[in-house]
């Protein structure tokens, strides 16, 4: 039980990674605050940890308006008394070059990604350096380091949420809080299979193409992501700051022949 006692929030529970680390984090012997902005797929994360005994509550919150984001912090202190971890795990995908991108769509991705990292941390940060403990956990990308086609908006995103983290790390660390990112390949996740679908006349050439730029000769799932989530939400990564810990299939540092 390697979250036992330990209380978190996690954003964007309902689907995907946020899906599999709320059940994973629960299993482990967490209190979780299941988060979503969709009524439906978070109460659905709720009830699945619930039917395994675990201890959850579920928050319907846009974590990019200011109110209810600091509503969503102020809930889950009242509900669990103390926060031991958020993960900031919300985010949505954006694609095309920067002059393909409308206006309103890099607004929107910004919006989400890195407005909805800033905005819950801003709120729980004064209850952490009170109690001059806490772990925040920022979901950025391996594109906020490797350049890739076509994702100017979601790599700009990225690439602040691993900027934003480094910078968090250092403000805070005198109050004993730890601050660090995963930084992801492609997953596997509910998202992808509907973009596949929808942006390509042939969705399995599509797909060849991603594991053929992964040495793993692979996509990642939903609960390699959710793993190291774990790791650093629990006291195992107690000496990891402001770092970013890459699960991407070899992405980053590798190249195919």
């Amino acid at each position: 039980m390697r979250l036992q006692n330990k209380k978190v929030i996690i954003t964007g529970a309902g689907s995907g990674i946020g899906k599999s680390s709320a059940i994973l984090f629960a299993s482990e012997g967490a209190s979780v605050i299941v988060n979503d902005i969709d009524l439906k797929k978070g109460s659905e994360t709720f009830a699945r940890i619930k039917e395994m005994g675990g201890e959850a509550h579920f928050i319907q919150a846009d974590v990019t308006i200011p109110e209810e984001a600091k509503l969503l912090i102020e809930n889950s202190i009242e509900k669990f008394g103390e926060i031991d971890t958020l993960f900031n795990n919300a985010g949505i995908s954006g694609v095309g070059a920067l002059d393909e991108v409308e206006v309103d769509d890099w607004d929107r991705v910004m919006n989400v990604n890195v407005k909805g990292v800033f905005l819950p941390s801003k709120y729980i940060l004064p209850y952490m350096m009170k109690r001059n403990k806490g772990s925040i956990i920022n979901m950025s990308s391996c594109v906020a380091e490797v350049g890739l086609a076509k994702r100017a908006v979601y790599s700009a995103s990225k690439g602040a949420v691993l900027a934003l983290t480094k910078a968090m790390q250092v403000d805070y660390a005198p109050y004993n809080i730890r601050v660090n990112a995963i930084l992801p390949g492609t997953i596997m996740t509910p998202f992808v299979e509907n973009y596949l679908k929808s942006s390509y006349a042939d969705p399995e050439e599509a797909l060849e193409g991603i594991r053929r730029r992964q040495l793993s000769g692979e996509l990642g799932r939903p609960k390699d992501v959710a793993k190291a989530a774990l790791f650093l939400a629990s006291d195992e990564s107690e000496f990891m700051m402001g770092s970013p810990l890459y699960i991407d299939g070899g992405v980053t540092f590798g190249k195919n022949a």
